[in-house]
């Protein structure tokens, strides 16, 4: 992995992308449960990628409130701030639309729920079971009242700590909004400190994201050690209905709105937003590639700062297309599964309550699961089934991640050409 100083850093991330899962799936094949390879995932590979996720992480909140203060002041007039939020909530709510139903429209198609070995689902789901439960309670826990209610902070300081960043997101715009009407001596002061919150995270980021070649490969590597081909086959028509629907969207639909929408070619969106892709699939958060979507929306993509930290750093947490995408099938594949009979109207339902569940799913990996068990308790689909995919949710994780944060970059390439034309 040693590379010379002319080398990018996407290029060396996408070198340690390619030996972590190289010498991971070489690992699973040839090692199988040799004690060396447990030592090597569990106290080498594991450790230094959590690590890295940990750094990524530590900078969030701090980027996430800095990023929005500082977007909504520089959009500065409110006429302007609620074009570009409008704008944001119209594209959020009609790709992830669009998502869902692509999604909904080939799990019909494919049927991935029937077929399935039962003996293969019951030894899945025994072997989950544990983790199935506290998935279970955390999303009979979740309503969709609840997520409308809690955008709302209490205490802006806990949500910060419980890694709340809807909450987070809220009082920020907020304090933007505020900061922009009062324009005082004391809040240009205020302004000019969050600036400086600001430029701190990005030096530091741009610190820790020179380990992301080495993280990424110990990343991959513990997934496809541990996971290997055997349940990727075992469950290959609901992964491959799910990556299938993922890519219909990322290669289809994203590069129709960036050529009519965004005025702007696919491959050269593609180059410009290829660091933030490949970051968010070896991380499976978008809230830990915010800062590198940020620098690709920016400086790859040439979006305006200011459109630029309103739009993604708002997309982490709200535009989650991907999410909403796979939430859908899943909740379908278990249908199949169990022979839970679904009518038109009630897969309607789904496709609404997969748009708004997505919007407040955790950007974190496997955020999306509790809001999935809220789901199948509500349509009598015994929850339990989630022990099925747990073993390719990591997988999965990783795809439709990539397709959450290239929306996000889409989403401000898009908005910033309405907005300059809107002020033309």
């Amino acid at each position: 992995m040693e590379a010379s100083r002319g080398m990018s850093l996407h290029t060396k991330m996408a070198i340690g992308f390619a030996v972590g899962i190289t010498a991971g799936i070489l690992a699973n094949s040839l090692a199988g449960d040799a004690g060396w390879l447990d030592i090597a995932i569990n106290y080498v590979a594991n450790p230094v990628g959590k690590v890295f996720l940990n750094l990524l992480f530590m900078l969030v909140v701090p980027l996430v409130f800095a990023a929005l203060v500082l977007g909504v002041v520089e959009i500065g007039d409110p006429r302007a701030l609620g074009r570009i939020g409008g704008r944001t909530l119209i594209y959020i709510l009609a790709v992830t639309a669009i998502a869902v139903t692509i999604g909904m429209i080939l799990v019909n198609l494919i049927q991935p729920g029937q077929g399935l070995p039962p003996e293969l689902a019951e030894s899945l789901i025994a072997q989950s079971s544990d983790r199935v439960a506290d998935i279970a309670t955390k999303g009979s826990a979740v309503s969709g009242i609840d997520l409308l209610i809690n955008i709302v902070p209490r205490n802006p300081l806990a949500a910060a700590v419980n890694g709340d960043l809807i909450g987070v997101m809220f009082f920020a715009l907020m304090f933007g909004i505020a900061a922009t009407v009062v324009a005082s001596d004391g809040t240009r002061s205020f302004v000019g400190a969050v600036q400086g919150v600001y430029d701190i995270c990005l030096k530091l980021i741009g610190w820790i994201i020179q380990l992301a070649p080495y993280a990424v490969a110990c990343l991959l590597f513990t997934i496809t050690a541990k996971l290997g081909f055997d349940v990727l086959v075992q469950l290959a028509r609901y992964v491959g209905t799910v990556v299938l629907a993922l890519a219909l969207h990322a290669f289809v639909v994203f590069p129709l709105l960036i050529k009519f929408f965004g005025g702007m070619s696919p491959l050269a969106f593609w180059r410009g937003a290829e660091p933030a892709i490949l970051t968010a699939f070896s991380t499976s958060s978008s809230s830990a590639t915010l800062p590198t979507t940020l620098k690709c929306a920016e400086e790859g993509l040439g979006v305006p700062r200011p459109v630029a930290r309103f739009v993604c750093t708002l997309g982490a947490t709200a535009n989650m297309n991907g999410t909403a995408l796979f939430e859908g099938i899943t909740v379908l594949f278990l249908a199949q599964f169990f022979g839970v009979e679904l009518s038109f109207v009630q897969q309607v339902s789904i496709l609404v309550l997969c748009i708004f569940g997505a919007i407040g799913a955790a950007g974190v990996p496997g955020g999306s699961l509790p809001i999935i068990a809220m789901i199948l308790a509500m349509f009598g689909i015994p929850p339990e089934g989630i022990g099925l995919i747990l073993g390719v949710d990591r997988f999965l994780d990783m795809c439709r991640t990539t397709v959450n944060v290239g929306g996000d970059l889409v989403g401000s390439v898009v908005v910033a050409r309405g907005e300059a034309k809107a002020t033309v």
